[in-house]
């Protein structure tokens, strides 16, 4: 009797051995799919916010600020990089007094032929399809320094999309008469902002810009 009972003990001890093991080699695999990281996919979404780099640049001209607020929203809307067109000698206050004829920018804007320095090398278009192009207002036109830029740049094969800021005046003439002194490109309508214009109103113009 004791052998028995022995034996049947040795044998259940055995069967629920049997069972632990098994029960955790299901464990195991059942684990395993939450411990390996899923493929990564591309999705239209990462493909709007973040495009292939080069496509799309912002290039600008701010003495105040205003059109870089602009310029800033737009790069941060499309994901183009930004190019800032800086004068080797900076606008002091005294040189945006547009009432005053004898003040430097005002000296510029009544000469045609001036053409002031841009610091720094320009930027190679050759890998830009779309180039938003900001600038602000100065009596009535597009500030000389921008006549310096679109002279110096090749813009074949590029699509300019000008927009400007003024406290006023509309973008009038002057992206035509930059799209003349460039001599080539695609230029598209351009578009006017106010100095406070917010990313709303931004982002309702970019929908329909291009």
């Amino acid at each position: 009797m004791y052998r028995i009972s022995l034996v049947k003990r040795i044998s259940f001890l055995l069967l629920a051995l049997l069972l632990a093991v098994g029960f955790a080699s299901c464990g195991e695999s059942s684990d395993a799919p939450e411990t390996t990281a899923p493929p990564a996919i591309s999705t239209d979404e990462d493909a709007t916010t973040e495009p292939q780099s080069g496509e799309a640049l912002v290039a600008y001209f701010s003495a105040t600020g205003n059109t870089k607020a602009v310029a800033e929203q737009i790069a941060a809307l499309t994901g183009a990089a930004l190019y800032e067109i800086t004068p080797v000698q900076p606008y002091t206050p005294e040189d945006l007094d547009y009432s005053n004829s004898g003040s430097r920018s005002s000296l510029e804007m009544n000469d045609p032929e001036s053409r002031p320095e841009i610091s720094g090398e320009l930027p190679d278009l050759s890998g830009i399809s779309v180039l938003y192009l900001g600038y602000p207002i100065w009596h009535g036109q597009a500030p000389r320094i921008m006549s310096t830029f679109v002279e110096g740049c090749d813009f074949d094969g590029v699509t300019i999309i000008p927009f400007c800021t003024s406290g006023g005046s509309g973008i009038g003439s002057s992206a035509e008469t930059l799209a003349e002194q460039a001599g080539g490109g695609n230029w598209l309508s351009g578009e006017r902002f106010s100095g406070g214009a917010d990313e709303e109103t931004v982002s309702q113009w970019l929908k329909t810009a291009g």
